[in-house]
């Protein structure tokens, strides 16, 4: 029987959309305020569903202890209160933008849930409370 899991974190971090190569007025143009030379911030809300068998002797798809650690760890620690594009490791070369977040939370994700005997099945980013990322892989 598979089971889907989901665990929901916090952070908060800052970043700007931009284009070195382009003036001002371009970014500006295609990100709008979010180009901001000053930066913006986000109070991001992270859900991270994984899914997989239910251990018959825990009666745990994987222990939900284990899977925090993990994204705390890969995720939460490296990007809370930090400039995503610049202080960021796995945000290094991307575009800071909701999409490009979520895709490289997955890449940092998706071999450690598989270590616990799991599958990572969508990693969901709210960036506002209006606007949020799903991305379920490739």
């Amino acid at each position: 029987m598979t089971v889907y899991l989901t665990r929901r974190e916090r952070f908060n971090a800052a970043h700007r959309l931009f284009r070195p190569e382009w003036t001002d007025e371009k970014n500006f143009e295609v990100f709008g305020k979010c180009s901001n030379p000053n930066w913006h911030g986000h109070n991001y809300e992270l859900f991270v569903t994984i899914c997989g068998e239910v251990n018959p002797e825990t009666g745990y798809t994987v222990n939900l202890k284990d899977l925090s650690r993990i994204i705390r760890e890969r995720i939460i620690e490296p990007a809370d209160h930090k400039n995503l594009n610049i202080e960021v490791p796995f945000m290094k070369n991307r575009q800071a933008s909701t999409e490009q977040i979520a895709i490289a939370i997955w890449e940092e994700l998706e071999e450690p849930v598989k270590q616990l005997g799991a599958q990572l099945y969508s990693v969901r980013l709210h960036e506002t409370e209006n606007n949020y990322v799903e991305y379920f892989g490739k």
